[in-house]
């Protein structure tokens, strides 16, 4: 009998998400709620599985652990692509590849960007902690208002577009610099572009809205955490490795700057990661994406998409314009 493997549950709404009766009939699915560890575990965890449902890049697939999967027949991307999954791998072993829409994805994405921008600044996650704790004010320090400062989008995609509209609707003068962003781009989405060094420079809080790829891997580097303001925020809900992370925590341990971060190099973040423990970040566990009309879109369509492949005829094949190139290693 055919064998599907949902990987990366974490959250528990897999089987509440969709209807997985019909394809229940005709294979064996299995859910895996944890992270599952390094090449290793992965192929030991998935060698007697036909299909896999992968939960967005959560699951690393380069080429030797597609290798090590014999059985292998078809990957369900959530999602429109992967930056984690070897497909030229996977074309090498006719190895099909589908994907799914994320129609509310974006405005999820934007939205707790604004969340994470906002508890920064006003420091909500100490407030919140001293509230709990039995205290008051008297451990928080004073937080900024963000109405009159600058706000630099780095990234103007349909994500940052929505971000330039909220620091806009906050009063903020906005701010935009990416490697092939365009003035009349700029101007289209009501924003400034700037040079790289005046976006890092000038902005009292930047938020990152780019694609990983081997161009944009540490786009962010101790140079442009260097160049920020003292007191400046980075929020950033796109990729962990656009950031360099040793850089970031050393910016961070010194005082300097603030972070929201939702994503990081590592996922889940582990136990004793050094973010952890500093009290100038605003941390949350790669949320962006992580809401009920999502999970809805990527589980029905993924389910519609290993049924067509059980029927010979597959459907949203992940074609080769859209294939993310690896990012660049450490």
């Amino acid at each position: 009998m055919t064998r599907i493997a949902v990987l990366d549950d974490w959250q528990g709404v897999a089987r509440s998400s969709a209807d997985w009766s019909a394809l229940g009939q005709r294979a064996e699915i299995v859910f895996f709620g944890q992270a599952l560890g390094d090449a290793d575990e992965v192929v030991e965890a998935l060698a007697e599985f036909d299909i896999v449902i992968a939960m967005r890049e959560r699951t690393v697939f380069p080429a030797d652990v597609i290798g090590r999967l014999p059985r292998l027949r078809m990957i369900a991307l959530t999602g429109g692509t992967s930056g984690t999954l070897s497909f030229d791998a996977c074309a090498a072993r006719a190895i099909v590849v589908s994907n799914t829409g994320g129609a509310r994805s974006g405005a999820s994405t934007a939205e707790l960007a604004l969340a994470l921008l906002l508890a920064a600044a006003r420091r909500i996650h100490s407030a919140d902690a001293a509230i709990r704790g039995g205290g008051f004010q008297s451990t928080i320090a004073p937080g900024i208002v963000l109405e009159g400062r600058t706000l630099g989008i780095l990234g103007l995609g349909r994500i940052g577009t929505r971000m330039a509209r909220y620091g806009a609707a906050l009063g903020m003068e906005v701010v935009a610099w990416s490697q092939n962003l365009s003035r009349e781009r700029a101007e289209e989405a009501g924003v400034k572009l700037v040079d790289r060094t005046t976006l890092f420079s000038q902005s009292d809080a930047i938020s990152l809205h780019l694609v990983l790829s081997q161009r944009t891997h540490h786009i962010v580097g101790r140079e442009e955490l260097g160049m920020m303001r003292a007191g400046a925020i980075l929020v950033n809900t796109s990729r962990g490795p656009l950031v360099d992370e040793a850089a970031l925590v050393e910016a961070l341990s010194s005082g300097r700057l603030i972070a929201g971060l939702d994503v990081y190099d590592r996922e889940p973040l582990p136990l004793d990661h050094p973010l952890r423990r500093l009290a100038n970040t605003v941390l949350s566990p790669h949320l962006g994406y992580c809401i009920p009309e999502v999970y809805e879109q990527f589980y029905r369509e993924s389910i519609e998409n290993v049924m067509a492949f059980l029927d010979g005829s597959p459907i949203r094949v992940v074609p080769a314009s859209v294939r993310r190139p690896r990012p660049a290693p450490d």
